[in-house]
């Protein structure tokens, strides 16, 4: 977490720097019309960076994922750019706009202007983008209506996956028309300037990868085709396993990490975590998804023993990797899958670690129980299985006195995140170093 903080206060401050070395919110004489002209400047400088560097983790990158711990960090912080994107952009609006509006009600009024003295002659350049100056605040101003309403939706859980997976992806086409406002509004003399170098290299990379995001480009080299093998529905717990087999061409993956799978284009593709451990011999991965939402409840219905499925990954960086001799695991509910797929690899590769597995739920029936003491009787994993109805609910202080040694280990979470932020909380009040707590923020919306 510290890491998207501080990538966060990064973006913000370093175009900010070097802003502040070619203007100032403090202008002379200091009047609201004064501050306004530099404030627009200086708030449509950082909201096209964020967009910016937003639109460049929408693909994906690979490369960046090791710095963040997981595709899943990166997306919580394009959540954030997402939104102060947005409030920069409707403060660089309402200073905009707002301020003729104030004038029009006369709630300001506008200074008047001087006498007009000789106009220095412009460059081919500079006079081309003046020329276009009011096609540009246009273009801005309705691009911003669109990205707002768009941002929105895209923060409303309620809002379905597969409208907000295709409406988000519209927000490339307003980033393109942002980008022709910046680059046209954006104080001519800044472009000599560090500040115009770093917009025209953010600017450059944004709009191919808002181009490539329209192109339904991303992951475009990680997308490997398969075929369902087998399906099994628990109705009583609402949980369907899904057994797919891969052509050849998938790299291999980790236990804990994700994938993106589609097996309908109309529905678009959708993440899970991998319950499996691979095998390139068989090349058989599993899923165990649990119905959460409208996507996951017609799953049952929609998939078929046979059926093609596209597989995009593998992402993540929840990988059991420490220099612990001790691990508690505590995967809630569905958020098994990861350690199902770790002990999966012990019970062929062991890592000498002492293992406490802690599986807080709400219901369990016989199959999945007997397929769940086989994983860990094959892993030599230490289970500790809570049924919400009879065990009670897990915390921290249960967790401690289960495992008097827990200051020797390293904790690995997966769940709902309010319930991890908690033991996260708890167990680094009692003394547990904050990076000894390893928690998969599996939301990416």
């Amino acid at each position: 977490m510290k890491k998207i903080k501080y990538a966060l206060l990064t973006v913000l401050l370093l175009p900010t720097a070097l802003w502040l070395m070619a203007d100032n919110l403090w202008p002379e004489p200091f009047t609201y019309f004064s501050f306004r002209a530099v404030f627009v400047q200086y708030s449509g400088v950082i909201a096209i960076a964020v967009m910016s560097i937003a639109m460049l983790l929408a693909l994906r990158p690979k490369i960046v994922e090791p710095f963040f711990h997981g595709l899943d960090k990166m997306y919580r912080l394009h959540k954030w750019l997402g939104i102060s994107a947005l409030v920069f952009a409707v403060s660089h609006w309402w200073f905009a706009k707002g301020t003729k509006w104030m004038v029009g009600w006369g709630w300001l009024v506008k200074p008047e202007r001087g006498p007009r003295g000789a106009q220095p002659e412009l460059g081919f350049w500079e006079g081309l983008f003046r020329s276009q100056r009011g096609l540009a605040e246009t273009i801005g101003e309705w691009a911003f209506y669109a990205a707002a309403l768009l941002i929105v939706l895209a923060l409303i859980r309620r809002f379905p996956y597969r409208l907000f997976a295709k409406t988000h992806n519209l927000l490339a086409i307003t980033y393109l028309l942002f980008v022709f406002h910046a680059v046209i509004l954006l104080r001519f003399e800044y472009w000599s300037q560090p500040v115009g170098w770093l917009m025209a290299v953010l600017l450059l990379g944004g709009t191919i990868s808002a181009v490539l995001v329209l192109m339904g480009r991303v992951g475009a080299k990680r997308k490997v085709r398969g075929h369902i093998t087998e399906l099994e529905y628990h109705s009583d717990m609402r949980v369907m396993e899904v057994t797919v087999k891969m052509d050849k061409g998938w790299p291999g993956h980790n236990a804990g990490q994700f994938a993106f799978a589609m097996s309908d284009k109309k529905e678009g593709a959708h993440p899970y975590t991998i319950a499996s451990a691979w095998n390139p011999d068989t090349r058989l991965i599993r899923f165990v998804i649990k119905e959460l939402g409208d996507h996951t409840a017609r799953l049952k219905q929609r998939l078929s023993v046979s059926m093609p499925v596209t597989m995009e990954g593998p992402y993540g960086e929840f990988n059991f990797t420490d220099d612990k001799p001790r691990q508690i695991w505590i995967g809630a509910g569905i958020g098994v899958t990861p350690f199902i797929a770790r002990m999966k690899r012990l019970a062929d590769e062991t890592d000498g670690k002492t293992i406490d597995f802690f599986h807080p739920t709400s219901q369990i029936n016989d199959v999945v129980r007997q397929k769940l003491s086989a994983d860990v009787e094959a892993s030599n994993v230490r289970l500790h299985l809570m049924v919400d109805d009879k065990d009670g609910h897990l915390d921290a202080e249960r967790i401690r006195t289960a495992v008097p040694h827990w200051q020797e280990a390293s904790i690995w979470f997966c769940g709902p995140s309010a319930f991890g932020e908690d033991l996260r909380k708890d167990f680094i009040q009692h003394g547990l170093h904050p990076d000894q707590f390893h928690q998969e923020l599996f939301k990416l919306r």
